[in-house]
């Protein structure tokens, strides 16, 4: 992804006018490309918007057990099958830039998480945001109670999915200069 953020500056695209945004994997992507392109020296984007991020390639977030009951999507063993199948034999599941609750977000764009309360993966969520708070990072972590994972691609059929997107296009406007 990375390459694309590149590809957008290369088009004279002001990364003030781009934000990343990316669901459960792409969550977890929009802010591993912020890392990579933070390590490759260029211009961060103005926000980034993970929703309901996979980000734990250890799987080890508590909500596993206590939304077991509530999630019907994901599970601690999707994640950790997942996981192995990203990485790979013998991939390092600390790896930030796999597991970016393993890295430093110091100098990182304002972050808006937004997560479903009955997940498997709400820990991750919180985990991310507690990391951009100890980094001086600017983050809003939203919970939405009785959501399960990416609720918002319910856009369209459920309310609470339409609203929530509208929070994101509320709290994103502004950053990108845009009223």
């Amino acid at each position: 992804m990375v390459r694309s953020y590149n590809w957008l500056l290369d088009q004279g695209i002001q990364p003030n006018h781009v934000a990343l945004i990316g669901d459960s994997a792409g969550g977890g992507l929009a802010i591993t490309t912020i890392l990579r392109a933070r390590e490759r020296g260029l211009p961060l984007p103005a926000a980034t918007m993970p929703l309901s991020p996979w980000l734990d390639m250890e799987a080890t977030g508590e909500t596993f057990e206590t939304n077991a009951a509530k999630d019907l999507l994901v599970t601690r063993d999707i994640i950790q099958t997942m996981a192995g199948m990203f990485l790979g034999q013998g991939g390092n599941r600390q790896d930030p830039l796999a597991n970016p609750l393993n890295a430093d977000l110091k100098g990182f764009p304002p972050i808006y998480v937004q997560t479903g309360a009955d997940e498997a993966l709400l820990d991750d969520s919180r985990k991310l945001a507690d990391l951009a708070r100890r980094s001086g990072v600017d983050v809003t972590l939203e919970i939405v109670p009785e959501m399960q994972h990416v609720f918002q691609a319910l856009a369209g059929t459920a309310p609470e999915a339409d609203a929530a997107i509208r929070r994101l296009a509320d709290w994103v406007r502004p950053k990108l200069g845009l009223r």
